[in-house]
């Protein structure tokens, strides 16, 4: 009988999404209400035509376990897309936290909401510490290799992306507040209006027209105003038809 030496891929053998949870019972509190509002107005408005939405996954706040050595080690971006997985179809399916060694595909953006308690980490001006995982930039850049990665600064309305180019991040100059993603057909950059009855300045996606993708809610109401054209078009026709004598149908 014929044995092999070969080792069980890391899928089979390291833990799985369902063992390693995005709650950490060791970090206090929850984002706040920018960082809950903000990741929402991304996923809603990030809807790129040159990709499948069942082919899509948005994660928002939810733990990135990279180190198939260290399988405790994780980062927890802001908000991260990732291209090329399935999303979940099934509630049972949704996803605990985002495990590289079982997907298999790293994130193709992330982005960070700058806080005043995590801004060195988050633009990279902090150093790994002896005997500790690395920074979020580190991950990002050397172990990950994500494309690009962003940074928003509500506090100054500054929006500034890096991309990767060779081993380093370097930044992209953003002269208008907004890049054009060719590989999504989409772009992201600074808006400013009313999301969940809240006047402020946002980080959203946008179209080739330059148009700002619309959110749920704004799909809802021009709806509901083409319906409404479409009916006073229908009473002026009908009116018209009476005028001449022809009762409508």
């Amino acid at each position: 009988m014929a044995y092999s030496n070969d080792p069980r891929p890391a899928s089979e053998t390291l833990p799985t999404m369902y063992d390693l949870p995005s709650e950490d019972p060791e970090e206090p509190g929850l984002p706040d209400e920018f960082h809950d509002f903000q990741p929402q107005l991304l996923r809603e408005t990030c809807q790129p035509p040159s990709y499948p939405a069942q082919d899509i996954f948005v994660g928002t706040d939810l733990n990135l376990y990279y180190d198939v050595r260290h399988t405790l080690w994780h980062k927890r971006p802001d908000w991260f897309l990732v291209l090329g997985v399935p999303r979940a179809l099934q509630q049972t399916d949704l996803r605990w936290s985002y495990v590289i060694w079982q997907e298999g595909v790293s994130p193709f953006l992330v982005i960070e909401l700058l806080s005043p308690g995590t801004e060195a980490e988050d633009l990279g001006q902090t150093l790994r510490e002896v005997n500790q995982p690395p920074t979020k930039w580190q991950v990002y850049e050397q172990i990950l290799r994500i494309p690009y990665y962003g940074v928003f600064d509500r506090y100054t309305n500054t929006f500034r992306l890096f991309r990767l180019f060779g081993p380093r991040y370097q930044e992209i100059d953003l002269s208008e507040s907004r890049f054009w993603f060719d590989e999504l057909s989409l772009g992201l950059g600074v808006w400013r209006g009313q999301y969940q009855g809240t006047e402020g300045i946002w980080l959203r996606w946008y179209r080739d027209d330059g148009s700002w993708v619309p959110t749920v809610e704004e799909r809802a109401t021009q709806e509901q105003q083409r319906a409404e054209q479409e009916h006073q078009r229908a009473e002026r026709l009908a009116a018209q038809l009476r005028a001449l004598g022809v009762e409508p149908e």
